[in-house]
């Protein structure tokens, strides 16, 4: 069988008494590492060990050392009892633990545990702190920002080298303010030994560290924390509470509608002035659309923001197997005939019945009538030439002449629209962005129009009282000024 001991922190004294009878019985003893003060008590007790020291010579990553150390102890125990001691307790902390359990239960191998006081209580005893809320406790050698809980105190254990002080201080960085008070524990537990020093989080990796060192960083004040996607949640659920916002708690998801729209193309503006603060802005505006959905949709019993997130991280890894799966691609063109037929088959028999499905109906006109042109083309409705296209651009524009010489409205508005899509088709033709063209061409008609108001003003006239003459003569100029440089006035002030 399996004996795992705890060594407890620090010298004996720290130990159970059980584990101290279990470092006694006839058996082989491995130790994790040599390296811990209750190793000068057992050599002066006279009683024999092994150590697992060597593993950490010839490994490139801690996890092959742990993956090593339970293949050996395993091995061991196939040879008769074993006893496996570690530091502190065996199920605080020690991943190697954690894969003898897991093999040992494969192997039907019997595991006996055996506990001491952990390195925690050391630490917190060392500190003069007590836990009443909760304390999050995490390994230096795997530690990630997104682990991180800055409203709960915080213990980074395995902090035994200025290099992994570097890295722990790099992690924390992300979530503290670099001034923030860090209390560095070195040997707890052991009379004479045992130091805390504190410091600001920016100099965690100038203090010395060992074997025995460990991390406190007090919970921060909610004014401190960075802010998380679960405050944006809990502001969005108290804005529609009973002492919340007015305005917010009349809203539904109609109500709602123009609002996702506005913000969407609110963060398209700010990607083409690349302005990043906006951009930053404009994000947070649309993240709490998205967020202001889901509580409506809480409050009705529907689904909530967990829901909304889960569907689509499920939704992502189903549809990139090329990244989480073992299919591979070789172009982005691989990925999409991929993903559409994943699409494919999640839909099954409620797949488009039509080649036009699936193409939302509030889509600005240019962009919807850009995708209903080339679903119809896919499937064969499509000219041959070109200059067919140009035909049918030239017999729509006749046609809206016809209405407007009539002057019928609903002539004029069915052959106007027949005139646009005719023309859309070109774009298409052409690999063009309508949308995209027409966007180009509002934005030199503002620079040039708002060059030709700031001009009159400087000439002492009122753009108004000019002439049309007048006019197309600035706007020749700002035309003229605009060829000659693309930096100039006249494009810059769009």
């Amino acid at each position: 069988m399996i004996v795992l001991i705890g060594l407890g922190p620090a010298r004996k004294g720290s130990l159970s008494l059980d584990a101290w009878q279990a470092l006694h019985r006839p058996q082989r003893l491995i130790l994790r590492t040599e390296h811990h003060p209750v190793v000068e008590d057992l050599r002066a007790e006279g009683i024999p060990f092994d150590t697992l020291d060597h593993l950490y010579e010839g490994a490139a990553t801690f996890e092959e050392v742990y993956t090593a150390a339970a293949e050996e102890v395993l091995g061991a125990a196939r040879q008769g009892d074993v006893a496996y001691a570690v530091p502190g307790h065996p199920l605080v902390g020690e991943a190697s633990v954690g894969l003898i359990l897991q093999q040992a239960s494969a192997a039907s191998i019997p595991v006996q545990i055996v506990g001491s006081a952990s390195f925690i209580e050391a630490a917190l005893a060392a500190l003069g702190t007590s836990v009443s809320t909760g304390i999050l406790v995490l390994d230096a050698l795997s530690l990630d920002a997104r682990s991180l809980r800055p409203d709960l105190d915080l213990l980074v254990y395995q902090v035994y080298d200025r290099d992994i002080a570097s890295s722990v201080k790099l992690a924390l960085m992300a979530e503290y303010p670099d001034e923030a008070r860090v209390r560095v524990v070195r040997s707890a537990g052991v009379p004479g030994d045992e130091t805390v020093t504190e410091v600001p989080l920016h100099q965690l990796d100038r203090v010395p560290v060992d074997h025995l060192t460990a991390v406190f960083v007090p919970a921060l004040a909610p004014a401190q924390r960075r802010k998380r996607f679960e405050d944006l949640v809990e502001v969005m659920a108290r804005l529609r509470g009973p002492n919340g916002c007015p305005w917010d708690r009349e809203q539904n998801h109609r109500s709602l509608e123009g609002y996702l729209i506005e913000e969407c193309y609110e963060v398209l503006d700010a990607i083409e002035a690349e302005d990043t603060d906006a951009l930053t802005e404009e994000l947070g505006d649309v993240l709490l659309q998205v967020v202001f959905h889901a509580q409506l949709a809480a409050e009705e019993g529907l689904f909530d923001i967990r829901d909304v997130i889960t569907r689509i991280v499920e939704k992502l890894v189903r549809r990139h197997p090329h990244v989480f799966g073992d299919i591979e691609v070789d172009s982005a063109e691989e990925v999409l005939k991929n993903w559409e037929a994943i699409k494919r088959a999640e839909k099954g028999e409620h797949w488009r019945k039509s080649a036009l499905d699936g193409i939302p109906k509030r889509l600005p006109a240019l962009m919807r009538a850009m995708e209903m042109s080339k679903r119809a083309a896919k499937v064969g409705f499509e000219w041959e030439r070109l200059e067919d296209v140009f035909a049918k651009v030239d017999e729509e524009l006749s046609e809206l002449r016809v209405a407007v010489a009539a002057g019928s409205t609903e002539a004029i508005r069915e052959e106007l629209g027949d005139l646009l899509f005719a023309l859309v088709n070109i774009a298409r033709w052409q690999h063009v962005d309508p949308e995209e063209a027409l966007r180009t061409m509002l934005g030199r008609f503002s620079a040039r129009f708002r060059w030709m108001e700031m001009q009159a003003q400087r000439e002492g006239h009122d753009l108004k009282a000019l002439s049309l003459e007048q006019l197309d003569e600035l706007w020749n100029r700002a035309k003229v000024l605009e060829r000659q440089s693309p930096k100039s006035e006249a494009a810059e002030t769009g």
